[in-house]
């Protein structure tokens, strides 16, 4: 079923989205500490890091939804 198959690409890309967010955040929240232990404004990156973190939280949201439709798929597939 090509469909199926397409969707289980749409997973793996979502997944390395999810690797490449989870990797900014954790780079953001380096960066965050480095300025504030300098005592720099953080303001600026304390928003995109909150930015960062919404996004990772719509990938994972879209990631939970292609994974609900890789079921739907199989079971509807099984009683083909």
């Amino acid at each position: 079923m090509a469909e199926l198959a397409e969707e289980r690409e749409h997973l793996a890309k979502a997944d390395r989205d999810i690797v490449a967010g989870e990797s900014r955040v954790s780079a953001q929240m380096r960066l965050l500490t480095r300025l504030d232990r300098h005592g720099r404004d953080t303001s600026q990156a304390e928003l995109l890091l909150a930015n960062l973190r919404e996004t990772l939280a719509a990938w994972r949201a879209h990631r939970n939804e292609i994974l609900r439709k890789i079921s739907w798929l199989e079971r509807h597939r099984r009683r083909d």
